[in-house]
């Protein structure tokens, strides 16, 4: 229970609330009394002391409360990797799981399938490696590494260095305007 809902119950308590309907602090959702009531759309009996127009009331509380990420949220090209290993990962263990079935009913499709294992074992781990390489690449490329030989560092450097020649050449090019000049280097 946060401070506001104990201040609340302090102010029903004392009465100086009457009728007013509470709402949850975030969205416009009547809160029940101390975040705790029956299904919505269902009456609550009037406790002694409340007044009528509370008791007939149906208490709601919201359905979730939105908390912050613990951690960040996966770069795209890590995440569609993870996820494309996840399924890979999925395939493998359900032809595994036929195979051996198929093994153990004497099914002409155990010897397919055992062998569609070990190839989806070998395409799994390769799936698997790439989620970690990915990784690897995107966190070098986009500055998260602080090495001295990170490839971002000089990336950004090379950036920098284009810009500020594009200025250079996009002042020289303004000056020669403002003198007149039409684009030519020197004057007659």
């Amino acid at each position: 229970m946060d401070t506001a809902e104990r201040h609340e119950r302090a102010a029903d308590r004392g009465g100086a609330r009457s009728a007013a309907v509470r709402r949850a602090p975030d969205h416009d959702i009547p809160a029940a009394r101390g975040g705790r009531g029956p299904a919505p759309g269902r009456e609550q009996p009037a406790a002694a002391g409340e007044s009528a127009g509370q008791a007939g009331r149906p208490s709601c509380r919201p359905l979730w409360v939105e908390e912050p990420a613990r951690r960040r949220r996966l770069p795209d090209p890590v995440r569609e990797a993870a996820v494309r290993a996840v399924l890979i990962i999925a395939v493998t263990l359900i032809q595994a799981v036929v195979a051996f079935l198929c093994t153990m009913a004497g099914s002409w499709l155990a010897f397919p399938m055992v062998l569609s294992s070990v190839a989806s074992t070998v395409v799994a781990t390769w799936a698997a490696l790439d989620v970690w390489v990915t990784r690897q690449v995107w966190s070098q490329r986009n500055g998260v590494v602080s090495a001295p030989n990170s490839t971002a560092r000089s990336l950004r450097r090379e950036r920098r260095r284009a810009r500020r020649e594009a200025r250079v050449v996009e002042r020289t090019q303004e000056r020669i305007r403002r003198r007149g000049g039409a684009g030519r280097l020197s004057h007659p």
